[in-house]
């Protein structure tokens, strides 16, 4: 793993945390996108070398609408930039790791990922995150 790529945190409304993340940060979002395939929408903010991303569901149904029914708003997950997504999910197999999805998927910022269950991770949510201009 290279580095972490993002801390993402549920919320209810979007653009009410787009405020108060500006605020917090002194400096507004860089980027809006919506990922309908997981029925949510994303901002994405950079403070220093990091980046936090705020997640709004977009349909009940989706993993983001049930995290916040069940905990309320806060760190959803973390995010880690790896280099070769197929290699390290084959190596963290190896160690043991159960993930939520194994094939990986196109997620926000250009980005392929795939999720460790939170059950294989002390409860921590892991998101590994390739991106997709390196396939090429």
């Amino acid at each position: 793993m290279e580095k972490i790529e993002h801390i993402g945190i549920a919320v209810k409304d979007l653009e009410r945390s787009n405020q108060l993340f500006a605020a917090l940060f002194g400096a507004p979002h860089y980027k809006i996108e919506e990922v309908a395939s997981e029925g949510v929408k994303t901002s994405f903010f950079k403070t220093g070398p990091n980046k936090i991303e705020l997640l709004q569901a977009t349909r009940s149904s989706s993993t983001i609408a049930k995290f916040i029914e069940k905990k309320g708003e806060g760190i959803h997950h973390i995010a880690f930039a790896v280099k070769d997504l197929k290699a390290e999910i084959l190596r963290l197999k190896e160690q043991g790791f159960v993930f939520v999805n194994e094939t990986p998927k196109k997620g926000a910022d250009n980005k392929l990922v795939v999720f460790l269950h939170p059950k294989a991770s002390n409860g921590v949510l892991i998101e590994l995150c390739q991106e997709i201009d390196s396939l090429k």
